[in-house]
């Protein structure tokens, strides 16, 4: 049930060690799911539990449930699997460090993850209360994750196909008087039928007012005559991400819409055309706040553009690198990134949304997708 080569995650293993000796480390204790899948090929969403894959000289070791024992021997290439026990006052930190111990790392130079969705704040001080004096690295495998293998690129091409496929079916079942759900479920299944997964986050379907939110939310309605609906996707792909985001109009569109799409347009060009080799990530936010904020639109824009893209696990679809004001990360080739003209008009209820995703190349960015840019009418 693998998705690479050995190889490849000889490789990936090579390199976390080779950063860990950079930076003094005997040990890494892995708790984001993403690095677990990156570098075994675990895939589980029983990261909401206590686990932990330790990384030293030795070969990698997970604790983790006996829920999730025969999830890493299925798909993972750990063959040191330790499991702690579920039981009243179970303390699966205290089980952490007894490892630790029997592995001869007590007392040695030990980094860990802290920022993500797979360690709670009531977990974390457990294992900083049991192993003292971690050192914090939570950016060593994410930043290795960031520039993407040729075996990385291809599910990201397909999860590209595949988000392709969901606007088709998504366009199709917009009209007036259609559901939002319907919508939704269109795209969603066109997706799945072609052998995707589910997405890290939910896919966001708003209209009316609702459409000038960036967040998925619960309840449907029908469209109107004359409405907007925003839409917010990916197409996924071996948990491989590619996004995509639009406004479609229904009906006439207003002359907010036109002037806010033309906008919108200009602004991703500018983006695009900045997504190149050598540049920072901040470069990219700076394009978009120019454009945007020389429409008279700064009130209306986001104060982030976009975001990396990879594997990645719930809640989220976001690698940890994001395109804000300032954002150091230096662009490669190889990186996969997000990026979306978010305009929502609250004193007009006019939202205007257009995104999508492009790999860098040697000569800046590649899009993914097909989809038009221009304004959408139903």
């Amino acid at each position: 049930m693998l998705h690479f080569t050995a190889e490849e995650f000889a490789d990936r293993l090579a390199r976390t060690r080779a950063e860990m000796a950079a930076r003094g480390l005997d040990a890494l204790l892995v708790f984001s799911p993403e690095s677990q899948y990156w570098l075994t090929g675990y895939d589980t969403f029983g990261f909401c539990f206590f686990q932990c894959l330790v990384i030293s000289e030795r070969e990698p070791v997970l604790l983790t449930r006996s829920a999730d024992l025969r999830q890493a021997e299925l798909t993972s290439t750990i063959a040191d699997i330790r499991v702690w026990r579920d039981r009243a006052g179970a303390q699966p930190a205290d089980d952490l460090a007894a490892l630790l111990g029997s592995l001869g790392l007590a007392g040695r130079r030990i980094g860990w993850e802290t920022r993500t969705h797979g360690l709670t704040h009531a977990n974390g001080a457990a294992v900083a209360a049991r192993v003292p004096d971690l050192v914090e690295a939570s950016d060593l495998i994410s930043g290795l994750r960031l520039v993407k293998s040729p075996a990385e690129i291809a599910h990201v091409r397909e999860a590209a196909r595949l988000g392709d496929l969901a606007w088709e079916a998504g366009l199709a079942a917009i009209g007036p008087g259609a559901g939002e759900a319907a919508v939704l479920a269109a795209m969603q299944n066109a997706v799945l039928a072609e052998g995707g997964d589910y997405p890290a986050n939910e896919f966001i379907v708003g209209s009316g007012a609702a459409a000038l939110l960036c967040r998925y939310q619960a309840g449907r309605r029908q469209l109107g005559a004359r409405d907007q609906i925003t839409l917010e996707w990916a197409g996924v792909s071996k948990h491989y991400h590619s996004a995509l985001m639009k406004t479609v109009v229904v009906g006439e569109p207003t002359p907010r819409h036109r002037a806010l799409q033309a906008a919108a347009e200009e602004a991703l060009a500018a983006c695009e055309a900045a997504l190149t080799p050598g540049g920072r990530l901040g470069d990219v936010f700076d394009a978009h706040a120019r454009v945007l904020d020389g429409h008279g639109l700064g009130q209306h824009r986001l104060n982030a553009c976009g975001y990396s893209l990879g594997a990645r696990f719930a809640p989220s679809w976001m690698e940890d690198q994001m395109l804000y004001e300032g954002a150091p990360a230096e662009i490669r080739p190889g990186m996969v990134i997000f990026i979306h003209m978010i305009l929502m008009e609250s004193p007009t209820q006019t939202a205007m949304c257009l995104g999508r995703t492009s790999l860098v190349g040697a000569r800046g960015a590649e899009p993914l997708s097909a989809m038009p840019l221009g304004l959408v009418t139903r």
